[in-house]
């Protein structure tokens, strides 16, 4: 896994996994494509991977808050101290 200031979820392949610490807590997110992704790391709204959430803007930025639907409920983090990156191998298909 590679540090990054900031990450554009939408810009990953699906299966990317990120690592992000905020104030209060790690979360571990993998990229479905898109905005779409799959989180967990908070106890009581994500204690296992959660499908189905979306990020609003795509971004996560250091110094900054994830803004995410997490089952149709708006949620905000306490500010992002580190984003940690493991970009999914993207599969070539030979014809």
């Amino acid at each position: 896994m590679t540090s990054a200031e900031y990450v554009n979820c939408a810009g990953l392949p699906p299966g990317s996994l990120l690592e992000v610490e905020t104030k209060n807590r790690h979360y571990q997110i993998e990229c479905l494509g898109g905005t779409a992704i799959r989180i967990s790391g908070h106890p009581e709204y994500c204690p296992t991977p959660v499908p189905g959430c979306v990020l609003e803007s795509g971004l996560i930025e250091r110094g900054q808050h994830l803004h995410l639907l997490l089952e149709n409920r708006p949620v905000t983090t306490s500010r992002i101290l580190r984003v940690r990156v493991q970009q999914a191998k993207r599969h070539s298909t030979i014809h």
